[in-house]
């Protein structure tokens, strides 16, 4: 039985932050943590106190993930950001409600004795001799203790209590990872049993010792368990300081989902009925198991359902039969073409999360030319006069003052000179969309055509393949390209401005000019023309788009989300000569731009560069973030590697932003997932000087001092399929629905359904319903029984104790 833990975050907004600036405002941005390690950096909100963020990850977790820390400080372009405040959420904070948490929590100061990270590693012993009990305490080592210096190192040294006697280590120079290997000796005092606590604190030759962490043992674990091994640092106990609301507040959305993910076998029944609802003949549609489902998930839970079901029938070769059935089954109750998809219903948001895990490359091909060049050139556009602003544009060489006439035709010269490669590249595209989504909307039109046949619905079969592809698909990521892996920051203000006008024409563009002239938008009127244009250009390209033959095999073999071959990130990096002997730091690293695919790591000087260098990705054994102080840089990663002779081999690689950082470190870790042989222990700092600059081992070939972090990656469309982990999460949602499935469909006899048959097929209907239901009621006492032994076989395996090495 495999165990899968993952957190579902979302910073929304925050409220009443303290000013910051002489200007009396703040540039908020907030750093997400998952115990030591830093796994998100929103965007910075400029010059507000009540900043919106309204970011969302998702981190697939360890499973002795601890807790969750959110950090909100002012950035300054000059000097240190200031800290306003931090929240810190436990896991069983977390997992009190299950549906999570979902509320503002006031920020509390940061206590630097409470900020304490990393572990200690002891071995305990009692012995008894003629002159009564001792307790020996073999300290070790420590690991990824917090920097209490201003060169990012501590001073650390251990300080051992039991009852009224103490003992300390030597101190430990400029590191993190200090290595004692020091046995202290304390005699038993009389009087009651007395636990053991071990601190370690930061030496400082001036001023007082800064706390590191503490950890403590009760008499009797130190009687029947004595400690051995390594175990996490924890705070002085005290209770938290609540601010009272004078550091503002944050609206967050956390929700941990951990599953026990059985053998595959133990799912199959689920998957098969899940199949026969697609398979089936189109007259049982709404007596499926599937149908059943559906009309059990609730509103906020349908996206995560979509994405697993289309990740689940996606690896079964069905994922067009799956989307078909839902089209038939949403087309059927829909009366007024106008309101065709419209809604998040499940069909909706399936065709969404579709698009997304099989054509994130190819928007990426489509639209990253014109994106990254709105990012660079930045350029000021704006054709409502109720925004515009006159005195940032005198940067346009106007004669005279800038009128408003002026601002409006230089914008629509800017906008249109960007609409133009984006509906170029659009509507050039054909030849590049996957044949998946290809086939997938040749069937929606199929069935749109089949149920809105009159000639005053002709345009209907096109909007309903547009209402995807444009307002789901390339309008939302032209607003937000960050969130669908454009860019690695959000825009700044006049730059997001830009995008939401583009993309607000990209939507009009998509609803065929249907809503030109209406609403309140008229201020867009400049832009008609251009607009009216291009709709003949997309009507012939969705034409095209659907022209494909063939159709996916029923019960095809699995497949993986994204083939071997496509490169699923890339960019310029600088990485570090293999032995610049000699070299400053800052001439050892090299600009280079780097591919990452299923099968390998290559580099080259450029794009085009023809040379390339490449690691294969199944030579990897670990992708860690190194400590700034190695090379006196922020933002470098480690990629080891293992050559088919058995070396060893580590590239530096640094990225630009703590983001771009964390996405290369996750689409790594993620592409060298299957490996064997991971390491479960690495140096965060570079071997210089004859020395490791994190734990200062003379040795190369030393172990490594700090953990591994393999397991935290950040979820994103191409997270590898996983059917058992997949049907585990319907399993799930079912549960949640057993008891309106139990009395909608069994319980009730008096029950009346809305069906789309006649009503004299009512009766049949009713029965395929209420035998559907039994199947799935069936299906789930048999997964819970299942769940219920290997838990109890767990829990006869369960020996508690330290922390995994």
């Amino acid at each position: 039985m495999a165990k899968s833990s993952s957190l579902n975050v979302r910073v929304v907004e925050g409220r009443a932050l303290p000013a910051k600036d002489v200007s009396g405002s703040s540039d908020p941005y907030c750093i997400v943590k998952v115990d030591d390690e830093v796994v998100a950096r929103t965007a910075t909100i400029w010059r507000s106190l009540s900043p919106f963020w309204g970011e969302e990850y998702t981190v697939h977790l360890p499973l002795d993930f601890h807790h969750l820390a959110f950090y909100v400080l002012d950035e300054d372009t000059v000097g240190h950001d200031d800290i306003i405040g931090k929240i810190s959420l436990s896991r069983e904070a977390i997992t009190a409600d299950p549906r999570g948490i979902d509320s503002w929590i006031n920020l509390s100061r940061v206590d630097p004795d409470a900020e304490v990270q990393g572990e200690v590693c002891l071995a305990v012993q009692m012995l008894e001799d003629v002159r009564g009990r001792c307790l020996r305490c073999h300290v070790l080592q420590a690991r990824d203790l917090a920097p209490r210096d201003i060169s990012g190192t501590s001073d650390p040294f251990a300080r051992v209590f039991w009852g009224s006697q103490s003992l300390e280590t030597s101190t430990i120079k400029k590191t993190r990872f200090p290595h004692w290997d020091e046995v202290l000796e304390l005699r038993e005092m009389p009087g009651s049993p007395s636990p053991l606590r071990v601190e370690l604190w930061d030496w400082d030759m001036v001023g007082k010792n800064d706390f590191l962490g503490m950890v403590e043992f009760p008499p009797q674990v130190l009687q029947h368990n004595p400690p051995n091994g390594w175990f996490r640092l924890q705070p002085f106990p005290r209770a938290e300081e609540d601010s009272g609301g004078s550091l503002g507040a944050l609206r967050l959305k956390v929700r941990l989902t951990e599953d026990c993910v059985l053998p595959s076998q133990y799912y199959q029944p689920l998957r098969e009925l899940l199949m026969e609802s697609v398979l089936g003949p189109a007259e049982e549609d709404a007596a499926s198991p599937l149908a059943v489902l559906e009309e059990l998930t609730s509103g906020d839970c349908r996206q995560e359902l979509a994405t697993k079901l289309v990740k689940l029938f996606l690896g079964q070769g069905l994922t067009g039969p799956f989307l078909d059935y839902l089209t038939r089954r949403e087309v059927a109750r829909t009366t007024d073409p106008n309101t065709l998809f419209r809604s998040n219903s499940l069909a909706s948001k399936s065709m969404e999360q579709f698009m997304k895990l099989v054509g994130m490359p190819y928007l990426h091909e489509v639209l990253r030319p014109v994106v990254s060049r709105v990012f660079e050139e930045r350029k000021y556009m704006e054709l409502d006069p109720c925004k515009m602003d006159l005195g940032r544009t005198r940067r346009i060489s106007f004669k005279g003052a800038p009128s408003e006439e002026h601002v409006r035709e230089a914008s629509l010269g800017l906008l249109t000179g960007y609409l133009g490669p984006i509906v170029d590249a659009i509507v050039g595209s054909v030849g590049r969309c996957p044949p998946a989504m290809r086939l997938a909307f040749k069937q929606l039109r199929q069935r749109v055509e089949e149920r809105f046949p009159q000639v005053e619905h002709e345009d209907v079969k096109y909007l309903a393949i547009s209402g995807f592809l444009f307002l789901r698909f390339f309008a939302p990521a032209i607003l937000t390209p960050k969130l669908f892996d454009l860019r690695d920051q959000h825009a700044d203000p006049q730059t997001s401005r830009s995008l939401l006008l583009l993309a607000k024409a990209v939507q009009s563009i998509g609803n065929l000019g249907q809503q030109l002239g209406q609403g309140k938008e008229l201020w867009m009127a400049p832009l008609h023309p251009f607009l009216l244009q291009s709709i003949s250009r997309v009507r012939d390209f969705l034409d095209q788009l659907v022209d494909v033959d063939g159709k996916e095999e029923a019960g095809g073999p699995a497949r993986a989300l994204v083939p071997p071959s496509v490169t699923v990130r890339e960019g310029y990096l600088l990485k570090r000569k293999e032995e610049p002997a000699g070299l400053a730091t800052r001439f050892a690293f090299k600009k280079r731009y780097f591919r990452l695919s299923g099968e390998t790591l290559s580099y080259s000087k450029s794009p085009e560069w023809q040379m390339r260098s490449s690691i294969p990705v199944s030579h990897i054994r670990a992708v860690e973030r190194v400590d700034e102080g190695a090379f006196q840089l922020p933002h470098v990663m480690q990629v080891v590697t293992q050559d088919g002779a058995g070396a060893m081999h580590t590239s530096y690689l640094q990225c630009k932003n703590v983001n771009e950082l964390n996405q290369w470190v996750s689409a790594l870790r993620k592409a060298s997932a299957p490996n064997p042989d991971k390491l479960a222990s690495c140096h965060p700092g570079a071997f210089r000087s004859g020395h490791w600059t994190c734990c200062l081992q003379a040795e190369r070939s030393a172990s490594g001092c700090s953990r591994t972090h393999s397991a935290v990656t950040l979820g994103d469309w191409s997270d590898p399929l996983d059917p058992d982990a997949e049907t585990q999460m319907v399993y799930r949602q079912l549960l949640l629905g057993r008891d309106r499935l139990r009395m909608k469909f069994l319980e009730d006899s008096n029950m009346h359904t809305t069906l789309e048959a006649d009503s004299g097929a009512c009766t049949d209907a009713l029965a395929r319903q209420r035998e559907a239901a039994a199947r799935l009621l069936e299906v789930l006492t048999d997964l819970d029984q299942a769940h219920e032994e290997f838990q109890q076989q767990e829990q006869g395996k369960v020996v508690w104790g330290p922390l995994r090495p």
